[in-house]
């Protein structure tokens, strides 16, 4: 880094012109003192004239550069000192032409004109506001400068002068204006320091401009002197107090400040020197008078002097007022922050005595030193009790030793802390949890001991405990939640040993329509109930959770093959074969049940005791949902094929997610006959899956797994679209109208609100007339959110769409729901069918069918027909379309094309496939 500068560039640059100025005032005075006579009076008129001019053209810079009362102020001093250049400039010219300078002349104007500017200079010049004490005093300052300088003035130089007389009277008022002039500019000069110094302002041009000025009037006086006994010669000594008056004014014209007024800066807490410039002025002025007094008399300096008395009473009088004011805003003062100091101590006594924190102050033995009146609030001891006891000795032994060995810790260190819990008792004997914030402030003079703050937390710890609770509890039945059950899980399985760990999942059946058609709050009451059942159900210690919905699980520890698990599976079953009474009702649910021991984890348990908890539970529910699958209510054992069944159904969720964007799923055509005449009068369109690995998939192997996952809805409509757009592609080929086709739509579709706006987009984009659109839907949809489902219905009947009931019979649907929903076909299920021509209920079943559709307006359409006698027995019943392999199996849309393209008749053996 480069070096700092010493002082700033333009204090260097003004320190140079200090030496310079120094240098040509040295070499002005060796010119007077060594030279003759005519050289004397050469270097004096021209050095003075110069030295006027360029004081004068510094004053005017600095006027220049800086604004409002300052600039006025500069300008006035310059434009003073080059009055009084111009005045010596026509003084050398009379020297030169007269031989002499008469008295008056014309350059006693310039003269006096510096006497006139000069001061009104320094009175414009800014200065900081006063008060009127300070004003006051300010003033008698001046006076008193005034009259001493006067005084002084008159002794030496105006009495001699009025004594001496003048040729004319002109010629002794213009004598008299240089002293009493410069006593006018001494006094302000004086003044303005004054007033600085008072302020704490940095006064160092304005002490060059008054030092110039001093210096100036001592010429001037020492001049008016010399001229009375005809003493003084042109290029004497005293020309050398002219010359640096000038100097002084350029040195303060060129200092690098932004004013006179200078930058605030501070100063010590002593009184200003300024202050004593007044009585220096009148100590001089006594002396004078004194040592002229010898021998002579006049009674001006005798009423000078008296003035000068009363205006220093004056001024001791104002200073005396301005003390005894001070004195009393000092007790003033004081008063307030006495007063203060007591509120602020009452303030805090009031905060100690009523704050919820106990505060104790005890020694290092645990003596109670001070003892808060909060005690008997907060733990209901009066503080008197306590005080003086040792506190170790008033709380339970266990609680006292915890106490000491931290009242120990932190003996030793000053300021030290620590915190710590522990039980105290109440005096009516309950328990309360505290925290103590121990202090060591032995060294401090106004405490003396260890500061104990005591609060207590008692809610606050109740209140943690809740919030545990609640995260690791059912809100709802108060049992253990999946997270604390996990935990469980995983303790049991590190602290097993030889026992056995297993896993009961519970699953409800038939509570999801208890909530349909009962409500949430039927269901919350049996869920509660369950709960109940299940603790009576399992043995002490076992830990019954409730994981969420109608999820439950336990966990049982025993030993290996006692069967204890199984045990408590049937007493769960048993349990919940019972009844439920509920809100006047009796209710009837099951439980499917998966059990999981930790005999079958292995080297695919995880690298910890968590991992091995999630596969114990995976596994369970694994089972559980083979026990749902072989009908419920009861339970199944876990086996490892499950795991490999599960992957296998995650491995073919992932093949369908990929199968649309890959084009392996295709649609294939079932035709659908008319009875009266065998013609083709439609198609439904059946999803087909070819695997590139697998190979053709059943569709009962998909399907339900599109629907668990929620794929049916992009797959549903690939299919609406694509079969929609094939059945557009024969009516162009054939040139004939559209067939009806038919597309089954899932629940899941049911579910979602934009199913009517999915079709309308569908019958737009691929140009299909609504009125040739068959959408078949199964029983289920007339069961579940009946309003929902209905209004679903409106809304696709209203775009002129035909509705069918596929696989009619298989459910439970009433005569009223088909009244309600708008229905135009009803599609008789195969399991019907097959056994038509038998001697069994389903014949009757199934006329019965054709005839309620006959009754309501419906179409009817026969599934599964494979024997001509089926098909017999369907068109004696009246029954008005059939499908099944006795007509086509289901064919890509080639073949069906050439199916609707052969015409009117189709035989079995033209068409069988």
């Amino acid at each position: 880094m480069p070096p700092t500068p010493l002082a700033p560039p333009p204090l260097q640059r003004w320190a140079r012109l200090c030496i310079a100025v120094a240098a040509v005032v040295a070499v002005f005075g060796t010119a007077l003192s060594t030279g003759g006579p005519d050289l004397r009076q050469a270097v004096s008129n021209l050095g003075l004239c110069a030295a006027a001019i360029a004081a004068a053209a510094a004053c005017l810079v600095r006027a220049a550069t800086v604004r409002g009362r300052s600039r006025a102020g500069w300008a006035l001093i310059g434009l003073g000192v080059l009055s009084w250049g111009l005045g010596q400039g026509y003084g050398i010219y009379l020297y030169a032409f007269l031989g002499y300078q008469p008295l008056p002349s014309p350059a006693d104007v310039g003269y006096l004109g510096m006497v006139a500017l000069a001061p009104a200079g320094l009175l414009v010049l800014p200065v900081a506001s006063q008060g009127m004490a300070n004003r006051a005093r300010t003033v008698l300052d001046g006076l008193m400068v005034a009259a001493s300088l006067m005084l002084i003035a008159w002794i030496f130089v105006v009495d001699p002068l009025i004594v001496a007389g003048s040729d004319s009277a002109l010629a002794l008022v213009v004598s008299l204006a240089y002293p009493l002039g410069d006593v006018v500019l001494v006094t302000i000069v004086v003044y303005m320091l004054a007033l600085q110094r008072r302020r704490g302002h940095d006064f160092a041009p304005l002490a060059l401009v008054g030092a110039g000025s001093v210096a100036f009037a001592v010429s001037d006086i020492a001049y008016a002197y010399l001229q009375l006994i005809d003493a003084y010669t042109t290029g004497g000594a005293i020309d050398v107090g002219w010359f640096a008056g000038f100097c002084l004014i350029l040195l303060a014209a060129g200092r690098p400040a932004p004013g006179l007024a200078g930058t605030a800066t501070p100063h010590g807490s002593g009184q200003p020197y300024g202050v004593l410039l007044p009585y220096v002025a009148v100590l001089a002025a006594l002396v004078t008078s004194v040592f002229w007094r010898t021998g002579h008399n006049s009674a001006f300096v005798t009423y000078s002097c008296s003035t000068l008395i009363l205006l220093m009473v004056g001024r001791q009088v104002l200073t005396l007022l301005e003390n005894r004011g001070l004195t009393r805003g000092l007790e003033a003062r004081v008063a307030d922050r006495t007063a203060e100091l007591y509120a602020s101590e009452q303030r805090f006594h009031a905060l100690v005595q009523h704050s919820s924190d106990v505060v104790t102050v005890v020694g290092t033995d645990s003596e109670v030193l001070y003892q808060s009146e909060s005690v008997q609030r907060v733990f209901g001891y009066p503080a008197r009790a306590l005080t003086g006891r040792r506190l170790t000795n008033v709380i339970e032994a266990e609680q006292a030793a915890h106490l000491a060995d931290a009242l120990r810790s932190v003996s030793g260190t000053p300021y030290a802390s620590t915190v710590l819990e522990v039980t105290l008792r109440h005096r009516d004997r309950r328990e309360r949890q505290a925290e103590i914030t121990i202090t060591n402030l032995l060294t401090d003079p106004n405490v003396g001991g260890l500061v104990l703050n005591t609060r207590d937390i008692s809610e606050r710890k109740e209140l943690q405990e809740q919030l545990v609770h609640e995260a690791y509890h059912d809100g709802l039945t108060q049992l253990a939640n999946r997270a604390l059950f996990r935990e469980r899980v995983a303790e049991a399985l590190e602290h097993r040993g030889d026992d056995d760990v297993t896993v009961l999942f519970l699953d409800l059946d038939g509570f999801k329509e208890v909530n349909d058609s009962l409500g949430h709050l039927a269901g919350d009451k049996l869920l509660v109930q369950v709960a109940a059942r299940l603790r009576d159900a399992v043995r002490d210690g076992d830990t019954v959770a409730r994981f969420g919905g109608d999820e439950f699980a336990v966990l049982i520890r025993s030993e290996q093959g006692a069967g204890d698990a199984e045990g408590v599976a049937r007493r769960i079953v048993d349990a919940l074969h019972e009844p439920f009474p509920i809100d006047q009702r009796e209710l009837h649910v099951r439980g499917s049940i998966g059990l999981a021991s930790s005999a079958d984890l292995g080297a695919g348990a995880g690298d910890g005791q968590a991992d091995a908890a999630e596969q114990l539970m995976r596994n369970a529910d694994l089972a559980m949902y083979r026990a749902k699958n072989t009908g419920g209510s009861g339970f199944a054992v876990y086996d490892p094929q499950m795991l490999a069944g599960l992957v296998e159904r995650l491995e073919l969720e992932a093949d369908l997610r990929l199968a649309l964007t890959r084009g392996e799923l295709k649609v294939h055509y079932q035709p659908t006959i008319d009875m009266a005449d065998s013609r083709v009068v439609g198609f439904e369109a059946l999803v087909r899956w070819q695997h590139p690995v697998r190979g053709m998939i059943s569709p009962m192997a998909f399907i339900p797994l599109a629907e668990a996952t929620g794929l049916i809805v992009p797959l549903g409509r690939w299919v609406l679209t694509e079969a929609c757009r094939q059945a557009m592609e024969w009516a162009r080929q054939s040139g004939q109208p559209p067939v009806k086709m038919a597309v089954n739509v899932s629940v899941r579709q049911f579910d979602r609100s934009d199913l009517a706006a999915v079709v309308r987009e569908v019958l737009t984009e691929t140009g299909m007339p609504a009125d040739k659109l068959c959408l078949e839907m199964t029983e289920s949809v007339l069961m579940t959110d009946t309003e929902e489902n209905l209004a679903q219905l409106v809304s696709l009947k209203a775009l002129g769409v035909t509705l069918a009931i596929d696989d009619f019979g298989t459910g439970y649907s009433s005569l009223a729901y088909l009244r309600r929903f708008p229905v135009d076909t009803l599609k008789i299920d195969r399991s019907f069918v097959e056994r038509l021509g038998e001697q069994t209920d389903d014949a009757a079943l199934a006329g019965t069918i054709v005839q309620l559709g006959q009754s309501l307006g419906m179409s009817t359409v026969a599934e599964g027909i494979e024997e001509y006698g089926q098909l017999a027995a369907l068109r004696a019943m009246g029954c008005t379309f059939a499908q099944g392999f006795y007509f086509s199996r289901p064919v890509p849309a080639g073949e069906a094309g050439r199916l609707l393209l052969e015409g009117a008749g189709v035989s079995p053996a033209a068409i069988s496939g």
